[in-house]
């Protein structure tokens, strides 16, 4: 029997902070909660010492940290509050981690929006974090030398105590904090102007210390969306029509459902934000009557405009899209391929095809909704908390402000997480029953109705002159366009040749640190595939498909040229202007992978193979330098066995050196499941895989020996979530090239694709 919990909120929520003392430059996109009066005040703590909008020292001692990042098993909140114990001083036991509510206060003080994606966060809230720290410390500081009559000056701040070594005067944070003497704040201007610990300085910053989640991860306590009980709640099960996109729903037939015990209605969506279509959800007293109702309604649809279309339907506009010369606006236009390749030695094309990809995390998607007053309660654990908000508004027809999201733990997110599809049928329902209703997705909705990875079609033309010098370079992207999809300018790019703004998160990649002097990326949005296939941000987003025809091209031109394929992109990788800097490090982390795996050096039998790649993933201007070697056996069946991934990453600077080869190994093991044994695919409409028996990703028995090598060079803090995604796909492709002569162009490889290439 279920056991209601009364209070699910106080541990992830907390509406109270009141205004900040420490100011950061958050700006830009709002477009959820906004601070309703009379929210908040119930729950203050005065008592508390706030010198941040991101942390509270109680009167004991403790330090919370509110995280204002979706925590889907990468410890991000436990990374937060590793950044604000260095700089304040803090003992690690008494740090703790919280989750932050939508409101804006807690937007990512760079991107001005509550959005967790691109492996941004680390780096993009290290500065944050680090001066709201340091703040805090000389706060207490200024306070601990007013209640000890000594000069702050003097004072020596370590482990959660303030010192003074003359006196031998101490007191503890908690004592500080009791004593209410913590009273400076800081504008903006003076927060800016604090002067931060160098690398060298560092205690815990480098230091695998104990994850703060772990300990409720593991004992059970930790609440994930799919936890959330209400008091009253019922229970929603979607059903959703065999068409992925642009269905309506006819007639719906609740005869039957009606006979199952505590069925209470079944909602026809009637979604304003065209997030879903044609859905309908049966309501019931527990999950397992809401499922015995759903498998019972009677639904009649009208399959709309997409019910014909299919994978090779969207792969045939595509490459109608890409023959037209004016279809599509230019990312790189540099210099004039179509001259270069003109006078160039030999000229080369090829096509690269990826798949459709489904997330498919273990915790499938689900939302629970409750109206309190004018206020709606969203319980759920989201990526993208500011859009989201707005989406769950425009499904109950209110004004975002009376919204008010309460983050929970995430089972698993990878992109999935950052739209809101689960939250509409929760309102919905909530609102045509008068009770919170907590929606739960079978796998099979999450599958089916998954935000999937798009099917993308790449045409590369490349010229290289009588040296075997790379002088000409374009290439053609086609897609359906993910983030233009979000309806948010803010998130889409102009276009060089000035046709207006394009979805840069489909072509990120292309743009390389390869010093070509001739280069054009054009990004071509497939309409087709846009419409029928809502595409969304599946772990690394472009770079997983840029880099597989781009580290595979590279790789088919040193052939051509005659020249190791490693050696060439060291060549490639002078840092020549604009590339100065990122070459030489991307260049840096060839060789260290070079170096482990033994390329050039080891001898290996005949019908295996090393093979080489190198990104920059994710975008140029938030890069991570990453580096494989792919060690494979091929058989004359076309049977590939990976023996091994050797991955080099340069993070800049590690915070926590666990956890980041933990996501460098699962970011390697991702790409490897993209690479081999991961397609999705369409069919009159919908997508033909409904559950992990045919839609496959990497076993454990087919996980091969992966090294890793991590450069902490002090630099600026990297991601290191995504990056190596999307490197190991074309060092597979690569390595059965140097293994078996076989080319292969299209993901997943499989052992037909590679027979046949053979024979090619």
């Amino acid at each position: 029997m279920n056991k209601h919990i009364k209070s699910v909120t106080a541990e992830t929520t907390d509406l109270s902070r009141r205004s900040f003392l420490v100011g950061t430059a958050a700006t830009g996109l709002v477009l959820g909660y906004a601070g309703v009066p009379g929210i908040g005040e119930a729950l203050a703590a005065p008592q508390n010492f706030e010198p941040s909008v991101w942390y509270a020292i109680a009167p004991d001692g403790l330090v919370t940290v509110t995280c204002g990042k979706a925590d889907m098993g990468q410890h991000i909140a436990s990374t937060m509050a590793q950044i604000v114990a260095e700089e304040l001083g803090a003992k690690w036991s008494d740090m703790r981690v919280q989750l932050a509510s939508n409101d804006p206060k807690f937007n990512d003080p760079v991107l001005g929006a509550q959005i967790t994606g691109g492996s941004w966060s680390t780096m993009m809230n290290f500065e944050a974090m680090s001066r709201a720290g340091a703040a805090g410390r000389m706060a207490l500081t200024e306070g601990a030398a007013a209640a000890m009559g000594v000069p702050a000056s003097e004072l020596v701040v370590r482990d959660s105590m303030i010192s003074h070594p003359k006196s031998k005067k101490a007191m503890s944070f908690a004592d500080v904090v009791k004593s209410g003497k913590a009273t400076k704040s800081f504008t903006p201007d003076e927060l800016k102007a604090i002067k931060l610990k160098t690398p060298d300085q560092y205690t815990m910053i480098g230091v695998s210390v104990p994850q703060l989640d772990i300990p409720a991860k593991t004992n059970g306590t930790a609440k994930y969306g799919i936890d959330v009980m209400i008091p009253g709640m019922a229970y929603g099960v979607v059903v959703t029509p065999p068409v992925r996109f642009g269905a309506t729903v006819k007639s719906v037939d609740d005869s039957a459902a009606k006979k199952v015990p505590g069925f209470i209605k079944a909602v026809t969506l009637d979604d304003k934000t065209g997030t879903t279509s044609g859905w309908v959800v049966a309501v019931a007293s527990t999950y397992a009557n809401a499922k015995k109702a759903a498998q019972a309604l009677k639904i009649a649809y009208d399959g709309g405009p997409n019910a014909k279309v299919s994978s090779q339907s969207l792969l045939d506009e595509a490459m109608r899209l890409q023959k037209q010369e004016d279809s599509g606006q230019f990312f790189v236009k540099d210099g004039d391929p179509a001259a270069a390749f003109g006078t160039a030695a030999k000229v080369l094309e090829a096509e690269y095809t990826t798949s459709i990809n489904i997330h498919a995390p273990m915790e499938p998607m689900n939302a629970t909704a409750e109206f309190k007053g004018e206020i709606l309660h969203i319980y759920s654990g989201n990526q993208f908390a500011t859009r989201s908000g707005a989406i769950a508004a425009g499904a109950a027809g209110i004004d975002p402000k009376f919204v008010v999201m309460h983050q929970m733990w995430l089972g698993g997110g990878f992109g999935r997480r950052l739209d809101a599809d689960m939250m509409i049928p929760a309102v919905q329902a909530a609102k045509a029953i008068g009770k919170p209703v907590k929606v739960i997705y079978t796998r099979e909705n999450d599958m089916t109705m998954d935000f999937s990875r798009p099917l993308t079609y790449q045409k590369v033309k490349a010229g290289v002159d009588g040296d075997g010098k790379l002088v000409a370079l374009s290439h053609d992207v086609v897609s359906a366009w993910p983030t233009a999809r979000w309806g948010i300018p803010d998130f889409l790019t102009p276009s060089v040749d000035k046709k207006g703004p394009l979805d840069s998160f489909t072509v990120n990649g292309a743009d390389f640190f390869y010093t070509v002097p001739n280069h054009h990326v054009r990004a071509i949005k497939n309409e087709m595939a846009h419409n029928a296939t809502p595409s969304g941000q599946l772990r690394s987003v472009a770079p997983g498909w840029t880099f597989w025809a781009v580290e595979s091209m590279i790789d088919e031109i040193a052939a051509a040229a005659g020249k190791d394929p490693a050696q060439f992109r060291i060549s490639l990788l002078d840092g020549a202007g604009k590339n100065d800097g990122g070459a030489q490090r991307l260049r840096n982390t060839l060789l260290a992978a070079m170096g482990l795996a033994g390329y050039g050096s080891r001898k290996l039998p005949k019908g295996e193979g090393m093979g080489v790649a190198c990104v920059s993933s994710q975008e140029r201007a938030t890069a991570s330098w990453t580096a494989c070697v792919a060690h494979v056996a091929v058989a004359p069946s076309g049977e590939v066995t990976v023996k091994k991934l050797t991955v080099a990453t340069d993070v800049g600077t590690q915070v926590h050196p666990d956890n980041i080869r933990a996501q460098v190994e699962g970011a390697a093991l991702w790409g490897l499941s993209l690479a081999m044994y991961e397609k999705a695919t369409l069919k009159d409409g919908g997508i033909e895989q409904t559950n992990f028996d045919s839609y496959t990703p990497l076993r454990m028995s087919q996980v091969p020996e992966v090294a890793i090598a991590v450069i902490a060079n002090g630099e600026k803090a990297t991601g290191v979530g995504e990056p190596a995604v999307t490197v190991i796909a074309p060092a597979i492709g690569n390595a059965i090239f140097n293994a078996s002569g076989a080319r292969v162009r299209a993901l997943p490889i499989t052992a037909e694709a590679v027979k046949s290439a053979m024979k090619a």
